[in-house]
Order: structure tokens, then C-alpha cells, then sequence
């Protein structure tokens, strides 16, 4: 296998040999084990332009899925009796419309990846970018509650697809080494688009009926982006799978732009070799076999619950409750100017996801959950004494309108920005690799599982964090979340493996046998190694023709 690896570096991956070799990345896939020509085809994989501006353009999704999510926090302590006639909101009724979103993000997760293996990712994404629209007018001239909550609703429909599809579309199109960075990018614009909610939010705090500009803004970048699919590509997987082979090599081509042809050609067939199976699979089976094979073959049944357990972990430690309620936490806590604090911890929110985007292919997966999760931890817990000692005069509870120690309501700001921090860093947004993990045959369906369980558990903890709050006080709340945390870490430690470095192909490897933990570990060396021999065979070629001329 050496020998035919130096034939090809010296003689530039000949083509007699070319037929031999797809043979053996199927065989090797299927094997379990790296193909070295494969990773040598691979190469260095330089990021266009032509990458970036397509990402950027995807992640308009996450930038609306971030605002809308963040915008209802500013607008709910504004809205005052707009909908209710000469009543402020009730909690039960800021439950509803909040968890209105949530329910309609449930559904639509459910249901995105599995319409997009059939109508492709791009007309998912512009259908999401329609019902955005759609739920922004709707909230905007609202003049009841329930109209609210139907609007809130449209909206959860379509950021439960733009949650789904975009990451998995970005996945799909990047190069390996960056794909980890470049769906960060799409979690940069979920934070970007909370902080632009709250900046917002603050803007028209004082305006009359500013909270229906608050929630209206929203059709803006969603017209935009649907008017900019128009001339994005489709994802070259599912091309494949349609047989399209030809516009793949032209999405290929801008992808790999400083490839030649030879090599940009062998990309092609390699990618052709890699999802064989797949297409096989997808071609010969029905919608219920392959929920079969999700759910009862063993390499898919493991990716599916590490995708779930993340996503699932991503919301049980309660993250969310600060995006809905921030400004009605802090106003009873004693803020003069609550929507301009929760600012300050969405602003951190954004700051540390661009410390993931930089890191998370370096670092990796794994190792950056290792290191962030016991911060949030520490962060929720020292929250928890804060309220503890905040409350003791009235008994264990926060009551409006009550004058609390500033010292206390410091502590508990900069608890959460520390939590938030490390939120921000690690678990928000490390679940949503969740498509590396399934192969392509199931991919579509496991990442809507998945995203389903993101949008169930926000539910779980977004219509009961008011009740909670007022139940088990605010310190035994936040102490309920640093447990729930300190779960989710342990999942880690014992399940999640690393996947920084691997094809999306040679991801599906790694629960051959178990959750891949160790396994992972030893695709990833033996990748290294590969890369490092071919690259000092390819040194020691130049040399050579150095000294022949």
C-alpha cells in the first residue's frame, strides 16, 4: 500500500490505477479503516472566498433564528396592555407566547431534515425564510394575545427548519478542516442575532408600540437571504444521490478553486466512492426501513443519541430561560435598565462563540465540552447562592418592586455572564455538528430527531421556568440547572467522541463498535499519519526534481 502510495505522489494520482483505488475506499469504509488515498485527495483543502460567502449567506438562517428567539425577552416587558385590553400579561400568558415558538420549532425540526432529503436543503431554507415573513407580520399587527401566540407560533415553524438545515447544509458543502469553524459561523449568527434583538429591544423601550417593530424587523433579513438562494447550489451529496453529476464537479470546482482538474476530478470520485453505499441504501429502501435502520442498527442508533443527548443537554441546562426572561429577571432583581443588561450577557454570548469559531477544529470537539462545561456549572451554582442570600427577606422569592442588596444583583449578573461564557464556548454550539455523526441515508432523518429533541427539551424548560422559579424558589432553580449540567458533562466524559479532522464520511466509523471514544482517537492519528507521510514523500519529490534540473 506504501509503494502505491509514493507511485501516486510522484506521478500525480495516475489513472490506471484510479478504478483500483475507489475500490478500495469503499472497501475500507465499509472496513472501518482510513483509506490513504482518499486522505490524500483530500490535501490541504484551501477555503475560497467562494466557501465563505455561500456559509455567510446560510447563516442568514441562524442570524433570524437568533433574533427571534432573543427579540420576545425585550418585547414582553413592553407590550404592557397592548393585548389585553387594561390588563398587564400574565406569567401563564408570557408561558404561552414564549412556548408558542418553541412548539412550532419542535415541529418544524421534526419534520425539516427529512423534506430536505427529498426537495433538497436549499427550498427548505426558503420555505423557513416564507414562514419568517409570514410570523413577523402576523406579531406585528396583532391585537390579542392569541393572534400573538399564533404569530410566535409561524416563527417557531420556521426557526425549528433554519436550525435543522442550515448547519446541515454548511456541513455538506465545507472542506474537513474548517467544517467544524464554518458551522460555528451559523451559531456566531444565532448569537450576532440575539444581540441585534436586545440592541433593538433597547431602542424602542420607550416608543409607543415599539414592541411591534421589535418583532416585525425580522422579515427584513429573511427577504434577503430568500432572494440569495436564488444563486446559491445545492449540497453536492444530494446532487449525487439525484445522480446529478454534473453540477456537482461545477459546485466542486468553485469549492476547490486552486485544484487542477486532475485533482479536482478525483475529488469527485472520491466523494462518489464515499456515499456509494448511501445511495444505495437510500435508492432500494422505504421512509419506515430506514427509520429501522436509525433506530435498530447499532453505528446509527449511537450517533442518534449522541445527537440527542447534546441537543437535549444544550437545553436542560437552562440557557434559554436567560434569552426569554433575562429582562423581566433582571428588572425584579432591581436593574433600572433591564434590557440594556441582558444586552451585556447576549454581547458575551457572542464574544465567546467567535472563541469557538477559531478554536473548535483546532481544539476539537471534545476537549473544548471537557473544558467549558464545569464553568457553566460554577456559574449556575454561584448564581444559586446569590439568590439564596438575595431573597431571604422575602422568603426565598423574588417580589416586584422590592429593593434588593445591589451587591447581590451584581453577583448574580456576573455569575450569569461567566455561565454564559462558557455556554457560549463549549455546549452552544457543539450539538449542532450533530450531521457529521449520521450517515447519508439517514442523515436528513437523524438531524430532525435530533433538532426535534433540542426544541422538546426547550419547551420542557421554557413553559415551566416561571412555575419553577415561583415553586422551588430562584436558588433552588438555578441549583437544579448546575445539576442538570453537571449530567450533561458526564454524558460527555463517557460518550462523546472526537470528530475534528475526519470527512463527514469517515465520521460514521466511529460507533462501529461502542460510542467511539477511543476509536476516534485512533482514526484521527492514523490520518495524521498519513497526511505527514505523504506530505514529506511530496518534499522529498520536489528535492529530487531540484536536483535532477
Amino acid at each position: 500500500m506504501q509503494s502505491q502510495i509514493q507511485e501516486k505522489s510522484e506521478k500525480d494520482m495516475p489513472s490506471s490505477d484510479e478504478n483500483i483505488d475507489l475500490e478500495e475506499i469503499i472497501a475500507d469504509l465499509r472496513g472501518g479503516e482510513i483509506n490513504e488515498f482518499a486522505v490524500i485527495i483530500e490535501g490541504e483543502e484551501k477555503t475560497t472566498w467562494f466557501v465563505w460567502i455561500l456559509v455567510a449567506c446560510a447563516s442568514i438562517s441562524g442570524l433570524l433564528f437568533g433574533y427571534d428567539t432573543g427579540v420576545i425577552s425585550g418585547a414582553l416587558v413592553t407590550i404592557g396592555e397592548d393585548l389585553t385590553h387594561g390588563q398587564e400579561l400574565t406569567d401563564g400568558q408570557k408561558e404561552f407566547i414564549t412556548s408558542a415558538t418553541t412548539l412550532g420549532a419542535l415541529l418544524g425540526g421534526l419534520f425539516a431534515g427529512v423534506i430536505s432529503d427529498w426537495t433538497g436543503r436549499k427550498l427548505v431554507l426558503a420555505v423557513a425564510d416564507i414562514i419568517f415573513i409570514a410570523g413577523a407580520i402576523v406579531q406585528s399587527v396583532c391585537h390579542d394575545v392569541w393572534t400573538m401566540i399564533g404569530g410566535r407560533f409561524l416563527i417557531g415553524i420556521g426557526v425549528g427548519l433554519a436550525s435543522c438545515i442550515a448547519p446541515l447544509y454548511i456541513q455538506e458543502l465545507a472542506p474537513t478542516r474548517l467544517r467544524g469553524r464554518l458551522v460555528v459561523l451559523n451559531v456566531v449568527m444565532i448569537t450576532l442575532g440575539q444581540v441585534i434583538a436586545y440592541g433593538i429591544d433597547a431602542g424602542f423601550a420607550n416608543v409607543s408600540g415599539g414592541w411591534r417593530w421589535m418583532v416585525g424587523l425580522s422579515c427584513v433579513p429573511a427577504g434577503i437571504q430568500f432572494f440569495i438562494l436564488f444563486f446559491l447550489p445545492e449540497s453536492p451529496r444530494i446532487l449525487l444521490r439525484r445522480g446529478n453529476i454534473d453540477n456537482v464537479r461545477r459546485i466542486m470546482t468553485r469549492i476547490y478553486a486552486t485544484a487542477t482538474p486532475k485533482e479536482l476530478e478525483m475529488k469527485v470520485k472520491v466523494l462518489e466512492a464515499s456515499v456509494q453505499q448511501s445511495i444505495e441504501i437510500s435508492n432500494t429502501t422505504t421512509f419506515l426501513q430506514r427509520v429501522k435502520l436509525l433506530l435498530f442498527e447499532g453505528v446509527n442508533r449511537r450517533a442518534l443519541i449522541i445527537g440527542c443527548g447534546m441537543q437535549a443537554f444544550q437545553q436542560l441546562c437552562g440557557f434559554n430561560t436567560l434569552m426569554y426572561y433575562s429582562a423581566t429577571l433582571f428588572q425584579e432583581i432591581g436593574f433600572n435598565q433591564p434590557t440594556a443588561v441582558s444586552l451585556i450577557v447576549s454581547g458575551t454570548n457572542f464574544i465567546f462563540t467567535l472563541v469557538a469559531l477559531k478554536w473548535i477544529d483546532q481544539i476539537g470537539r471534545r476537549r473544548i465540552m471537557l473544558w467549558s462545561a464545569p464553568g457553566m456549572i460554577f456559574g449556575l451554582v454561584l448564581a444559586s447562592i446569590a439568590f439564596h442570600y438575595m431573597t431571604r427577606k422575602t422568603g426565598g422569592l423574588l417580589v416586584e418592586n422590592t429593593a434588593y442588596p445591589a451587591s447581590w444583583a451584581d453577583i448574580v449578573l456576573l455569575s450569569m455572564i461567566f455561565y454564559v461564557a462558557s455556554y457560549a464556548t463549549g455546549i452552544g454550539n457543539v450539538p449542532w455538528q450533530q450531521g457529521e455523526f449520521f450517515r447519508l441515508e439517514v442523515r436528513g432523518l437523524g438531524t430532525s430527531i435530533s433538532t426535534a429533541t433540542n426544541w422538546a427539551a426547550n419547551l420542557l424548560i421554557n413553559s415551566t421556568y416561571l412555575s419553577l422559579m415561583a415553586k422551588i424558589t430562584p436558588a433552588g432553580a438555578f441549583g437544579f440547572y448546575a445539576g442538570l449540567c453537571l449530567l450533561g458533562w458526564l454524558f460527555v466524559i463517557f460518550c462523546y467522541p472526537e470528530t475534528a479532522g475526519l470527512s463527514l464520511e469517515e465520521v460514521m466509523m466511529i460507533f462501529r463498535n461502542g460510542f467511539g471514544i477511543k476509536e476516534s482517537q485512533r482514526l484521527r492519528a492514523e490520518k495524521q499519519q498519513i497526511k505527514a507521510r505523504a506530505k514529506g514523500m511530496s518534499i522529498n519529490t520536489e528535492q529530487q526534481e531540484k536536483s535532477d534540473v
